[in-house]
């Protein structure tokens, strides 16, 4: 089970200035108890629709046909047409589970020509599994870098392309469900009530943890079991309560605004970038407070922004994310003589010594921080951690009062740029 410790955050550990005094810790606790019975009571009124997503075994039962059906084919490589979240997520699963006993996992979320015609000129369409993402049909990105993938598909398998094609799409309406049933490509559903950057519960998500090899049952198994604890009232037995608080807590009275997420496991890389998306399209809507995200990953970050979260502006705190059980690999015994204090010993033991060497100076400059450590990073403890996250930002919500769903200016960009691309 995922463990969240917040203990660096609070003012016993790092003075009551610094750090989250437990008389306002406790009173705000208060108010997410209100704020978890009011979440519970808005799921049964059919609000929330993607916190019910791991539970639709239809979805499930046709991702899995999807997996089986590229397996019977020997498919070798899946090209991943999707941006934003339909980009993120996938990609965090690909980091996590690509191996070389699984086919090649391409990620298209560019419109930068100079990576398309890289792409374009080494991939074997004939081995090929084209899937693109995108709910309304609309997105200028992925239906672009879509409609030449589907001519090279066309090119190689002629009337049969149709069928090395996946649309994860609006299952009822939009131009790319209409195309699809035009052209004879299979459909997956993203939830009309579901947004991209809460769909990884979707075929979004599971898609790509079956065509990987990784079992969907687990990864939901943990979404739920989650889901659970995180519908508790009682908040220090709600993890993304217990995150929340803090959260709101070190943001709105001790001024710093900064998240950073930093995970120490380089599989865990693109799940920072992931959630810096959630909290900044999620919350980032007033210009009074609210959290700015930022994305780091141990321990390259400690050479290149440590310096700057010990000494600098006193603006952000840290999310730590570590993997308990780690894959056994050694540095040699024989090194030179100034290094013999790491010979033998387990890069696992290096990582975790480096982790711990980030937190304490911290801990040491007063600098607040929390950790949240995963037995192994699988596919039931990634199921876990993105339901955590997902539900701390709708909490993060009531908190800042402020409407966790849709992003009205990132729809102002998109006008701007279909407005310039008409006129040209």
């Amino acid at each position: 089970m995922l463990q969240l410790d917040i203990s660096a955050s609070m003012g016993k550990v790092i003075t009551p200035n610094k750090g989250i005094p437990e008389q306002e810790f406790s009173a705000l606790l208060t108010s997410l108890r209100r704020y978890t019975e009011n979440y519970n009571s808005e799921r049964e009124a059919g609000e929330h629709a993607w916190a019910d997503d791991p539970k639709n075994e239809e979805v499930i039962t046709k991702v899995k046909e999807v997996a089986t059906f590229a397996s019977a084919q020997k498919i070798s490589t899946v090209v991943w047409i999707g941006i934003g979240g339909s980009g993120l997520g996938p990609k965090v699963l690909r980091e996590v589970f690509e191996t070389p006993n699984t086919p090649e996992f391409i990620l298209l979320d560019t419109i930068d020509p100079y990576m398309l015609d890289m792409y374009d000129s080494i991939l074997d369409w004939k081995n090929t599994l084209l899937v693109v993402v995108s709910k309304s049909g609309g997105t200028l990105e992925p239906m672009s870098v879509f409609f030449h993938c589907w001519k090279r598909m066309q090119e190689a398998r002629g009337k049969e392309a149709g069928n090395y094609t996946v649309a994860i799409t609006d299952p009822k309406k939009g131009t790319l469900k209409t195309f699809c049933l035009e052209n004879g490509i299979r459909t997956l559903p993203i939830p009309d009530n579901v947004g991209g950057r809460y769909s990884i519960f979707t075929p979004v998500g599971l898609l790509p943890v079956a065509l990987l090899g990784a079992d969907v049952d687990e990864f939901v198994r943990g979404a739920k079991e989650m889901d659970t604890i995180c519908q508790n009232v009682t908040p220090d037995e709600n993890p993304a309560a217990m995150l929340a608080s803090v959260q709101f807590l070190l943001d709105t009275k001790r001024d710093c605004n900064v998240r950073v997420i930093m995970p120490y496991s380089q599989r865990l890389e693109s799940f920072a970038r992931w959630n810096q998306q959630l909290i900044a399209e999620s919350l980032g809507k007033v210009e009074t407070s609210n959290p700015i995200p930022l994305a780091a990953i141990g321990t390259q970050d400690q050479h290149s922004l440590l310096q700057q979260w010990m000494a600098g502006p006193r603006q952000q705190w840290h999310i730590f994310i570590r993997e308990i059980e780690k894959t056994p690999f050694k540095v040699p015994n024989e090194v030179e003589e100034s290094f013999k204090y790491i010979a033998g010993k387990e890069f696992g033991d290096l990582l975790d010594a480096c982790y711990k060497g980030t937190s304490d100076a911290l801990t040491s400059a007063k600098r607040p921080h929390v950790t949240i450590g995963l037995e192994k990073i699988d596919e039931y403890h990634l199921g876990q951690l993105f339901f955590l996250f997902l539900v701390e930002v709708v909490l993060l919500g009531k908190l800042y009062r402020i409407d966790p769903y849709g992003q009205p200016a990132v729809e102002i960009g998109k006008n701007i740029t279909k407005k310039i691309l008409n006129e040209e």
